[in-house]
């Protein structure tokens, strides 16, 4: 296959399902790599990279928790977390991880290539050269740069993953307006809000708490039932 095709690495111990994934992905143009343990998963990416990781979180040697907070110690890859169907608390733990998105287990094949689109175009909006006229946003203490995609606030620098940052910079840009969870879920993580999908809520709590390493001053402000709204000035 061509370098030039998106690299998908897979890291799940369940052989079939891997070969599944493989075939679907071969079909819409995609590179595809599995490995099956934890540990053989993080020598991997060390050693050859990956465009995007599909995750598994039961894993043998190493689970994937524990792989994605190794991950996130390092280069920034976007992952997409699979977990059980029903299993809230593994779902939490990888968003709050810094995981850019997960899909419960059984999955239709169509929606997981659907969500590795909806990532990689998020990632490639991170990587292009800006078109908006406004390069540079500050509000509240926070200074978001779209050009060389660094987000600071009080002067610190905070790391932010590609998905937390195209939400604060769409909140930044509209700061002192309410935007619904709606609206949000369909310009940020490209599909429409499903009922118990926290996945939304979880991504502006790991934008918060990154904030309030540097700032005890709130900058996003929930409306319960209507969304959130990046606070234009300090609140008294």
């Amino acid at each position: 296959m061509p370098d030039t095709l998106p690299k998908i690495l897979m890291i799940d111990d369940d052989t079939e399902l891997c070969q599944l994934v493989s075939e679907y992905l071969a079909l819409d143009g995609f590179a595809f790599e599995a490995v099956h343990d934890g540990q053989s998963g993080l020598e991997r990416v060390a050693s050859a990279g990956a465009d995007l990781i599909l995750l598994d979180v039961m894993l043998p040697r190493l689970d994937g928790l524990a792989v994605l907070k190794a991950l996130r110690a390092g280069v920034y890859c976007p992952v997409l977390m699979l977990t059980a169907r029903g299993d809230d608390i593994d779902r939490i733990l990888g968003l709050e991880l810094g995981a850019d998105d997960y899909l419960a287990k059984p999955f239709n094949p169509r929606e997981l290539v659907a969500r590795i689109k909806a990532i990689l175009r998020r990632v490639e909006l991170a990587q292009q050269e800006p078109q908006q006229a406004v390069t540079l946003l500050k509000v509240n203490e926070v200074a978001l740069n779209t050009q060389n995609r660094q987000v600071s606030c009080c002067g610190q620098l905070v790391s932010l993953t590609a998905t937390e940052f195209q939400l604060l910079e769409l909140l930044m840009r509209r700061a002192g307006e309410v935007l619904s969870k709606e609206e949000l879920s369909k310009n940020v993580l490209g599909r429409r809000l499903q009922m118990y999908d926290r996945s939304l809520d979880m991504h502006i709590s790991n934008i918060r708490k990154k904030l309030a390493q540097f700032s005890q001053v709130e900058k996003i402000q929930t409306l319960r039932g209507s969304g959130y709204l990046f606070l234009s000035e300090t609140a008294v």
